[in-house]
């Protein structure tokens, strides 16, 4: 069924079809989450909210709503509230990254290689941050984007470009004091 169809039933009063919205979008919201706040516990917590706030609302939406922007909408609010209750975001020690990602099968190197990305993205404006992740890890349009923050796609289109450049500085820095 697509979400559309399942949609329908929930605003019919069956609201067992919600679990159907569930299990599709629930790892893909936890791991951009995760991206998000650095803290698979947290991302886990953040999504269960996300869900919780999509059931509530959902009967107040748009037919014509697009389902996976509005998700992913709620569960970047989610993660800036979040990051602003927290002040900062913090970032993982490398002792729990072997708890949080259980790919200890992985290269020691490849291994830091994603905590240097983690740290590094930590380091770049909470917006900047929430467009990058949206698009070169979720795989969103400009428009998608867009539509998720209600934002203009020019303004993501900047948040891109300018987050890209952030990273690919604090990422060479970071690598340059690796070398020295």
């Amino acid at each position: 069924m697509d979400d559309a169809q399942v949609i329908a039933q929930v605003r019919q009063g069956n609201t067992d079809a919600f679990t159907e919205i569930v299990a599709g979008y629930q790892s893909s919201i936890i791991r951009y989450l995760h991206r998000m706040t650095g803290d698979y516990k947290v991302a886990e917590d953040l999504a269960q909210d996300t869900f919780v706030k999509a059931y509530k609302a959902i009967l107040k939406t748009d037919s014509e709503l697009s389902f996976k922007a509005w998700l992913y909408r709620i569960a970047t609010n989610n993660a800036l509230q979040h990051g602003r209750r927290q002040r900062l975001l913090s970032f993982t020690p490398l002792s729990r990254v072997a708890e949080d990602n259980p790919v200890l099968a992985s290269p020691p190197e490849e291994v830091e290689n994603r905590l240097v990305v983690k740290q590094v993205l930590a380091k770049i404006p909470p917006q900047q941050r929430v467009c990058l992740v949206l698009h070169f890890v979720e795989g969103f349009k400009y428009r998608e984007i867009a539509d998720i923050l209600g934002i203009s796609r020019d303004a993501v289109c900047k948040r891109v470009a300018r987050g890209s450049r952030r990273f690919q500085i604090l990422y060479g820095e970071v690598k340059r004091d690796e070398v020295l």
